[in-house]
């Protein structure tokens, strides 16, 4: 029994230190994000030089919410740019739930989301995968990863997508520079449904644009946790998937 159970167990020492070292990190950052995030003031980003994106972002979304069935498209256009820019996309997908409802404003974060993440992936790849690909071509264990990670590309864009600990605009661009397919990419984004639903509702809790994002804002307990064990099991399959990945392509590339 013993050594059936070390025939089964995860060659964590037989991987290289780099390695270990990014799965211990990422295991560490999910555990912390379990035990001490909330999800309804995920995403926010300090003020820089006296501009507060958060309050810009709430008082579109008031003028969006005056717009009436325009609004629509205003929101999506809104997501774009804000995802683009860097700007923190959970103040809209909780200000969805206000404007739009729970319905309406899971379709619509995921249509601005799913758009605004390929044009970001579309800027990385364009303007930075070409210096990136020269740079790797002279390291072959380099270059082996990022075939590996291109071959596997659905699989980790859906599991990172379903995971809210990987930073969500910073990530786009990420993705950009690696050998991910664009069809990969683009379809993965389905990953980002039952987060967007759970946000979008906690968000439709408040009731009033000038709550989201604060201290005051309602909140359900019960979907904050499904948000933390999801995003945690997430965080731990597609550590392990990706360093599993890498380590094969390694392997192939040493005995190749």
């Amino acid at each position: 029994m013993k050594n059936q159970l070390i025939k089964y167990q995860f060659p964590f020492q037989k991987l290289p230190n780099i390695l270990k070292l990014s799965f211990l990190t990422l295991l560490a950052f999910a555990i912390t994000f379990l035990l001490n995030a909330d999800p309804a003031l995920a995403q926010q980003s300090a003020n820089t030089q006296g501009f507060n994106p958060q309050e810009w972002l709430r008082n579109a979304l008031q003028w969006i919410e005056s717009l009436g069935a325009v609004g629509a498209i205003a929101f999506i256009a809104l997501y774009i740019i804000a995802t683009v820019a860097f700007l923190p996309g959970s103040i809209l997908t909780l200000g969805a739930g206000v404007v739009f409802g729970v319905v309406w404003g899971s379709v619509y974060v995921f249509i601005g989301a799913t758009l605004g993440a390929t044009a970001a992936f579309l800027v990385g790849r364009y303007l930075a995968r070409g210096w990136v690909a020269k740079k790797i071509a002279d390291h072959k264990k380099f270059a082996a990863i990022d075939r590996a990670v291109g071959t596997e590309g659905f699989k980790i864009v859906l599991l990172t997508r379903l995971s809210p600990v990987f930073p969500f605009n910073l990530l786009n661009y990420a993705f950009g520079i690696t050998g991910v397919s664009l069809k990969d990419y683009f379809i993965g984004s389905v990953g980002m449904i039952p987060g967007t639903i759970m946000y979008v509702y906690i968000g439709s809790l408040a009731g009033n644009l000038a709550m989201i994002g604060t201290e005051t804002q309602p909140t359900n307990p019960t979907v904050q946790w499904a948000i933390r064990i999801l995003g945690f099991i997430a965080t731990v399959a597609v550590t392990i998937y990706v360093t599993r990945v890498a380590r094969k392509a390694l392997e192939q590339e040493v005995h190749g």
